[in-house]
């Protein structure tokens, strides 16, 4: 029962969480991804600069076998380029576009063994899992054919998906919870 609550806690959270970074990115894409950026960035410069004190920090056998000092000034480099260089990384989004389709593929797949569960368990509603699963593979497909005309379209496209995967998520969810408790009481 306590893993079933951690579930349903993960799926709400993970859901909130895509409802408002889509709508973020709604709102003002390149805004909202120049701070994760920098936001990404500046983890990363703390961490470095933590492994390099480590370092120092460490006896030196132990501190050559970490190879805490290159971590560290490499994380440190990395942060500080996303500080000072946001628009750099925004430049590439095409590709980062491609990560995001295969990761969504890949959510899609998951949605797929939802679907496959729910069939084999005998549960009423597994049509919605399966749904979600749809539209999860054909937003993935969407975006890797990448048909957009502009940077601005695709970036609508994948907030949309976004809002529209978090609150399918949430719905099966719900009925998939109102399903159980239903065969309990029974």
């Amino acid at each position: 029962m306590k893993s079933l609550n951690r579930s349903t806690a993960n799926v709400i959270l993970i859901s909130a969480l895509e409802i408002l970074i889509g709508i973020l990115l709604l709102i003002n894409p390149i805004g909202f991804t120049s701070g994760i950026v920098i936001a990404l960035g500046i983890g990363l410069a703390v961490e470095g600069v933590i492994s390099i004190v480590e370092y120092f920090r460490t006896n030196a056998v132990e501190a050559a076998l970490r190879g805490s000092l290159a971590k560290g000034l490499a994380m440190l480099a990395a942060g500080l380029f996303c500080v000072l260089r946001p628009g750099w990384l925004i430049a590439t989004f095409p590709l980062l576009t491609i990560v995001y389709g295969v990761a969504i593929l890949f959510v899609g797949m998951y949605k797929v063994q939802w679907t496959v569960d729910a069939l084999r368990m005998k549960i009423r509603r597994w049509f919605l899992p399966a749904i979600s699963a749809a539209v999860s593979i054909l937003c993935a497909v969407v975006i890797l054919s990448n048909p957009f005309v502009s940077t601005v379209a695709l970036w609508m496209f994948i907030a949309i998906s976004l809002i529209v995967e978090a609150v399918l998520d949430l719905i099966v969810l719900l009925f998939s919870k109102i399903g159980a408790a239903g065969k309990r009481g029974k």
